[in-house]
């Protein structure tokens, strides 16, 4: 069974890997494999491992010894569920409130304020920009809404393949230090490996340098204007919202993805609570504002018409991916790597920064999904080795940092990044050439930061 079930997980990802060589949705991929793990674990039981047949003689002992196999791998399954759907209904708000937003037009009062054509200093508008929208957003929204920025900015291809590709690190920096900015520093406040006042004080100034170190090398490497395309004059006409709609929503928008860790700070809920009480009143808010307009205005405008929009397959995608996790989980895999990284490296920050590379070639929430499950959260009380791994120790602070930049390495180790290939048809060997280096030396240089504020006096 350990074997088959090793096979199914590296033959699913190189199917993901390789997603758009094979022209297969990476959705697809991730639900076969996670489903086909979960039927390898049931019907291979008779190999399970012993701590899976101790945790099946507890359940059964606890049901009075009527708790059978069906049952006792249904109890499993939705124990990771409960998890699972926490995260999916998660994104599903966000994704949800930001496709409102940008329905409304309202991403403009940000871009329509860019005027400069200086190359030098457009970079570092973007990148910064880029760098705290992914924190008040996420990193995948903000890339595809600077792309689409960055088209009406640049006319030269080759020269907003370059922006793109910074877009792409400062995204991944930016969304590494807010418990929203990136589904991995999202799942690690979930889960409650880390709170929010932690993950803002302590890796804020480490993503800096990690956006600020690649823009640095880049600008002075940049000289000249950049050539603005020739556009067609705005048909205010057609535009079905006014300026004071689209300010609103706007404001409104930003403001209740801003309120979730507040209120889940307040309330102790999940944070999907907070997400769908935002949406909730966006929803109602949108419904009066509209309710004048035609049936079609009000459609394109309204929740219901931006569900549409939303990209259903990169949830299903986690879905699937989180299920086969899960299942590794299940069997063992994950402590019997988590003994070997100990063993090996032997040193929590050498860890982290190779599952941060690592992330770069494989899909980092499966590997968040899997330290997670790899090394549980420690009691308080717990010194040495242990104390790393305690609610907001040191361990989980660096993962959040390294899974969230790591990606940057490669234009397929992040969401953002293969985003940013769809959408400009980046070449994988382009970015490679052009921003590998500068993507690691920015990755490497926030992990030296973030040492030397706290592991050199460990």
């Amino acid at each position: 069974m350990a074997t088959i079930l090793i096979v199914i997980f590296v033959v699913g990802y190189l199917f993901i890997a390789l997603e758009h060589n094979l022209h297969i949705d990476k959705a697809a991929s991730a639900l076969i494999t996670g489903t086909l793990c979960w039927a390898v674990l049931v019907l291979g039981w008779h190999e399970a491992p012993a701590h899976l047949v101790e945790a099946y003689q507890a359940f059964d002992h606890g049901d009075g010894g009527h708790g059978t196999l069906k049952v006792f791998f249904e109890h499993r399954l939705l124990h990771h569920m409960e998890e699972i759907a926490s995260i999916l209904f998660f994104l599903l708000g966000a994704m949800t409130i930001v496709e409102l937003v940008d329905a409304h037009n309202g991403f403009a009062v940000i871009t329509d304020k860019i005027t400069t054509r200086k190359k030098g200093r457009l970079l570092w508008i973007i990148g910064i920009l880029t760098f705290f929208f992914s924190a008040a957003l996420d990193n995948l929204t903000t890339s595809i809404v600077m792309i689409s920025l960055l088209r009406k900015l640049i006319a030269d291809k080759p020269t907003r393949w370059l922006y793109a590709g910074a877009v792409i690190i400062c995204a991944n920096a930016g969304g590494a230090w807010s418990p929203i900015g990136d589904v991995t520093t999202t799942m690690l406040w979930i889960g409650g490996q880390l709170t929010t006042p932690v993950i803002v004080a302590n890796l804020i100034l480490p993503s800096i340098v990690c956006m600020v170190v690649p823009l640095t090398i880049m600008s002075i490497r940049m000289k000249g204007e950049v050539e603005r395309p020739k556009l067609l004059d705005p048909d205010e006409a057609s535009d079905p919202t006014s300026k004071g709609e689209r300010n609103l929503i706007f404001a409104m928008g930003v403001s209740g993805l801003l309120f979730v860790p507040i209120f889940k700070t307040v309330t102790h809920l999940p944070p999907f609570m907070g997400m769908m009480m935002s949406l909730g009143v966006l929803w109602l808010t949108t419904e009066v504002l509209h309710r004048s307009k035609n049936e079609q205005e009000r459609k394109t405008l309204s929740v219901v018409g931006v569900l549409r929009k939303i990209d259903t397959a990169s949830v299903m995608f986690f879905l699937g991916i989180l299920l086969a996790v899960a299942a590794l989980q299940e069997a063992g895999h994950l402590i019997l790597t988590a003994d070997w990284l100990r063993e090996s490296l032997g040193d929590v920050y050498l860890i982290n920064v190779a599952i941060g590379l690592l992330s770069a070639i494989v899909d980092n929430v499966p590997l968040v999904a899997a330290s997670m499950g790899m090394y549980p959260i420690a009691d308080p009380g717990a010194t040495e080795w242990l104390g790393y791994f305690v609610q907001d120790g040191l361990f989980w602070q660096f993962l959040a940092y390294c899974a969230g930049t790591g990606g940057s390495a490669l234009i397929i180790g992040s969401a953002a990044g293969v985003a940013v290939m769809g959408l400009e048809k980046i070449d994988f060997v382009w970015y490679l050439k052009r921003m590998s280096l500068l993507a690691i030396a920015g990755y490497l240089a926030g992990a030296g930061v973030y040492w030397l504020m706290f592991g050199l006096g460990a």
